[in-house]
């Protein structure tokens, strides 16, 4: 098992109990480029240099003794132009911050109100140890019989973050999910973008035939049937490049034709022709699987059920 990210308390008014998370989420990428000379065919590497350096001369910066080592390098905080006081690591790690160890919960909200565009990262919530569980487990249950999402802060990575901490997906493990979540201020207002987008009256039929083709295109999520399209091309690429082969290239799209497409048609049609199996992916000629016997994930704000929908013959 690797290690925990961050250990502490989960505190609820006088009830306290000790938890370990573990980042739920880990890079699975096997494309990774880096910066090559393109007369040498060597790869670049970067050096640290004052910046001053840089702009007296950038082309001799780095051979010149304004090189700086990483050992001699600390954190600094500009406080005016070009002025800075510098923050040595242990000051960082003595600031007083209470969430840094405790997660203290402020209220309980319906996991259904947490809109998903305040959600950044999940967690894997674990007890400390076997005394924590009987805490640890009564106050998952509570929070999966009453529906709730419990509400804190903690501090990790260089700032305080607001956390939704909600049972996980499957009652068989026994663990929970913490989310951190961005503040109010960081996400943009929406008024923005959609205040110009113009109220028009959906006609019934249109209507009816949008939700048909939603009934008929609804399925169980799994994660796992999904792939990144840009890493098998980048792939497809590279091997074409190894044998020297003719590199793939995107078809050119069909000019458009200046029509203007009947939305009623374009549904009727889509309901009709929703009867062909889709394509599958050539996830297992590139090895891409995202999901290989993980157990499927629960959105925060998921149901507690999901029903398998009955499809209807077109």
């Amino acid at each position: 098992m690797a290690r925990p990210y961050w250990s502490g308390q989960i505190q609820i008014s006088l009830v306290s109990f000790g938890v370990k998370l573990f980042v739920a989420t880990e890079a699975k990428s096997d494309i990774h480029f880096h910066q090559i000379d393109r007369k040498t065919g060597e790869r670049v590497r970067h050096q640290k240099v004052l910046a001053s350096a840089i702009e007296n001369d950038p082309d001799e910066a780095a051979d010149s003794d304004e090189v700086v080592g990483r050992s001699q390098i600390v954190k600094g905080y500009e406080y005016s132009k070009g002025q800075y006081v510098t923050i040595e690591p242990e000051e960082l790690e003595h600031l007083r911050v209470p969430s840094k160890h405790t997660m203290e919960v402020t209220q309980f909200v319906d996991r259904e109100q947490l809109p998903p565009e305040f959600f950044e990262k999940p967690y894997f919530v674990v007890p400390e140890n076997d005394a924590q569980t009987e805490a640890f487990t009564t106050v998952r249950q509570a929070l999966e019989d009453t529906g709730k999402a419990a509400i804190s802060k903690i501090a990790f990575g260089g700032r305080e973050h607001v956390v939704a901490i909600v049972p996980a997906g499957s009652e068989a493990h026994g663990g929970m999910m913490a989310y951190t979540m961005r503040y109010a201020a960081e996400l943009r207002d929406p008024a923005e973008y959609f205040q110009d987008i113009k109220k028009i009256k959906v006609s019934s039929d249109s209507l009816s035939l949008a939700k048909e083709l939603i009934k008929r295109k609804a399925k169980p999520f799994d994660p796992s049937k999904f792939v990144d399209g840009y890493e098998v091309a980048v792939k497809e690429l590279v091997e074409a490049k190894l044998k020297h082969a003719p590199v793939p290239r995107e078809e050119a799209p069909a000019p458009a034709k200046g029509k203007v497409i009947n939305l009623m048609d374009a549904l009727r049609k889509s309901v009709s022709g929703d009867s062909h199996p889709a394509k599958k992916t050539a996830a297992k000629k590139h090895g891409l699987a995202l999901v290989k016997g993980a157990a499927k994930k629960q959105t925060p704000h998921a149901a507690k059920s999901k029903a398998t929908p009955k499809r209807k013959s077109a």
